[in-house]
């Protein structure tokens, strides 16, 4: 009952936020407003006043990306944390959120829009999707089966492809330094309803999967030895958790650009909240981070304005204070 009461109390402080994400920016909406635009758009009709497309077009898809993407990203950290047994665990930790960048910066720096406004989001899943390749190839070429073996071919390969990312930055063209900024820190800007769907997809794949396989989840808690004897191929598993994490992320990325630290944070706070059992778990590791990123969003419109500040800036100062308190609450000791 208590878990139900949170849920609802989460579930409004999201539609509050949302609807402050939408209201706030560089022209001031008045709530009133932003109902009547919703409801009109809602109601099939057409945007009426620049003020209907501002909230429409511009701010309601950011708002829907910022909820799907650190609700993603919570519940990849959740998963991640869970297989490797490493409570520091998130898609930074095994090259995601690196190769994707540097098939964004790929882009901007060397080839340029060749197939139009998705090249970007695609070369950026192509290339979250070719880091994790990587790290499963060591782990099958080298008969790496333990945790921590994953995590260091994880970490191997998130510093070989920030190293190419480094290189084509001052390598290629320099005037392209901003956009390699954009997806180096991550942002919400270049949400649109037409990259929305792709970014829905992913979600829903990584949460129908998530929900799914919460008991074999549940089943790793109590150690491989466990797991095995109640049936579960851990090592399979453990790579289908993997792969399923890289292509959520992959798609994530694509659109935002890196956002750190919002996968390693919020699987805590739910499991403090509920429990380590993942059924609720992953649930509130979702609100938790559609919560972080809707907020993480506001402070980086409100904090320089009129000037927008990189998210990732908001989320990596607030990922540092949360590993100096936990550390000092000897947490992951």
């Amino acid at each position: 009952m208590r878990h139900s009461l949170m849920a609802v109390a989460g579930a409004a402080a999201l539609v509050a936020l949302a609807l402050l994400s939408i209201a706030w920016g560089a022209a001031p909406i008045p709530l009133a407003e932003v109902w009547g635009a919703l409801l009109t758009a809602l109601g099939g009709g057409e945007a009426a006043s620049p003020i209907d497309r501002i909230v429409v077009d511009l701010r309601a898809p950011r708002t829907l990306l910022a909820i799907l993407v650190g609700a993603g990203l919570g519940m990849v950290g959740a998963l991640l944390q869970t297989v490797t047994r490493n409570d520091l665990a998130d898609p930074f930790l095994f090259g995601l959120s690196s190769g994707a960048a540097t098939g964004a910066v790929f882009v901007i720096t060397v080839t340029g829009d060749r197939l139009g406004i998705w090249t970007l989001p695609l070369a950026a899943f192509c290339g979250g999707m070719l880091a994790a390749l990587i790290v499963l190839g060591l782990v099958y070429r080298l008969g790496f089966k333990g945790p921590e073996k994953l995590v260091l071919a994880g970490l191997a390969v998130s510093f070989l492809f920030a190293a190419v990312t480094n290189y084509m930055v001052f390598a290629g063209d320099q005037r392209a330094a901003h956009s390699v900024l954009f997806w180096s820190l991550g942002g919400l800007g270049l949400a649109r309803w037409d990259n929305l769907y792709l970014v829905l997809f992913g979600f829903v794949a990584l949460a129908a999967f998530a929900i799914a396989r919460n008991r074999d989840l549940d089943a790793l808690l109590g150690g491989d030895a466990t797991a095995a004897s109640l049936g579960l191929n851990v090592h399979r598993f453990r790579l289908e958790v993997f792969l399923v994490s890289a292509f959520a992320t992959s798609i994530f990325v694509s659109v935002t650009g890196v956002i750190g630290f919002v996968g390693l944070m919020v699987p805590h706070m739910a499991r403090a909240v509920v429990g380590p059992l993942h059924l609720k778990n992953l649930i509130f590791s979702g609100l938790f981070g559609a919560l972080l990123l809707i907020a993480s969003d506001l402070a980086a419109r409100v904090l320089l304005a009129p000037q927008e500040l990189p998210i990732g800036i908001v989320t990596s100062s607030l990922g540092a204070g949360f590993v100096i308190m936990m550390i000092l609450q000897r947490r992951f000791i």
